[in-house]
């Protein structure tokens, strides 16, 4: 697939900016602050509608604009699609594909596919079992957009169900929780609402917890043979998927058998807190290297090695399941990684993926990637191909 053109109205510090992508990489040059990282969201919004910098559609808005728009151009093999998403200060975003607006969001999703590579990704290594989680939804959204409709409804059932729970606090209960029994609330019957929240957590969160657990296991051997590569094969790269849900089979009768049984040993300890404890909002995704917890694990180098082997595997696995090359958004990292993983990465690249790369100067790039680029320059929200813009001196 390629990205040919890119037009951004009110979006972040962009007023109006109309891109034409002529060449399978494109080098976006400024310094800090100008806009590069802008212009890489909203291709990321445009494949996930989903931001890594987790901003609510607000945020994303120019200041004094009622509506931001992100409009694009895309080819693929089946032929061109144009692509447009309107974010709103106040209401609902919505899409449009070839001119259609789009009643389910869903049917937008899969019409272009990116990995996003940024200097944040090594939160992926050194952050919260969230960051990790929310990556690989991410990652499954691509894969499968039907995921996004599926991952909603469990959080909106998760919602609901907290939101209950926290009411079962209003009467006085013992102060340990060791002293709670089912007998100091209703909840315990199985046709209290409690129970009804139940089958409903089990019913979504099993769907989601097979579809991740079925990634993951794609994933992994890619990424460790992309990680062996890299490092020399000196380290071996393990990536294990842990539900907070035991899983023995990926079969959704065993899942949900176990689903249910979890939530019967949690229930005490969940009218206590009044949180629901169990479910895939609580999964981890394990990465080890040389079987000991990457986080605790070497250098910063080692653990760049291991989020650009993640990255280098999210590429090829769809490119393996969708049947055409997603692009590649780099966010100013080659300035994180050392000559030999620039090169393991530049070398992997080549023109296989239609790349964008942000950087804050040309230096890091070899004479031949710089002939074979299109080099763009930002400042203040503005593009040019020109290092200074028209009316700058």
């Amino acid at each position: 697939m390629y990205l040919k053109t890119l037009h951004l109205r009110h979006f972040r510090n962009y007023q109006e900016q109309k891109v034409e992508f002529t060449a399978a990489k494109t080098i976006l040059v400024g310094n800090n602050a100008q806009g590069k990282s802008n212009l890489l969201e909203a291709v990321e919004l445009l494949a996930t509608l989903r931001s890594h910098r987790m901003a609510r559609d607000r945020d994303l808005v120019q200041d004094e604009a009622p509506i931001a728009q992100i409009n694009a151009t895309l080819e693929r093999q089946t032929g061109l699609s144009e692509l447009s998403l309107t974010l709103r200060r106040n209401g609902r975003r919505t899409v449009a594909l070839n001119g259609e607006s789009l009643r389910r969001q869903m049917d937008f999703l899969g019409v272009l596919n990116a990995v996003q590579f940024s200097s944040l990704d090594l939160e992926l290594v050194r952050g919260s079992p969230e960051v990790r989680r929310n990556w690989l939804d991410t990652l499954l959204i691509q894969l499968e957009p039907v995921y996004a409709h599926i991952l909603q409804q469990y959080n909106q059932v998760l919602r609901q169900r907290n939101a209950y729970l926290k009411q079962t606090q209003n009467p006085p209960l013992p102060t340990h929780p060791s002293a709670l029994t089912p007998q100091h609330s209703p909840l315990s019957t199985q046709h209290s609402p409690l129970a009804l929240w139940d089958a409903q957590l089990v019913t979504t969160g099993t769907r989601v917890i097979r579809r991740r657990d079925r990634a993951l296991k794609r994933l992994a051997p890619l990424a460790a043979a992309w990680h062996a590569s890299i490092s020399g094969s000196t380290e071996i790269l393990q990536i294990n998927y842990a539900p907070n849900i035991p899983l023995t089979q990926n079969h959704a009768d065993d899942v949900q058998a176990a689903f249910f049984h979890k939530i019967q040993q949690r229930a005490v300890p969940e009218l206590y807190r009044g949180t629901t404890l169990v479910g895939p909002h609580r999964d981890e995704v394990e990465l080890t290297i040389n079987q000991t917890p990457a986080r605790q694990y070497g250098s910063q180098g080692q653990q760049r090695t291991l989020v650009l082997a993640l990255k280098l595997a999210e590429l090829q696995l769809i490119e393996e399941v969708v049947q055409e090359s997603p692009l590649l958004l780099l966010d100013d990292v080659l300035a994180e990684l050392d000559p030999s993983r620039q090169n393991q990465l530049l070398d992997a690249i080549q023109d296989r993926f239609q790349t964008l790369i942000t950087t804050t100067h040309l230096s890091s790039f070899d004479s031949q990637w710089l002939n074979s680029s299109q080099i763009l320059f930002v400042q203040a929200g503005e593009i040019s191909n020109s290092q200074y813009p028209t009316g700058s001196y």
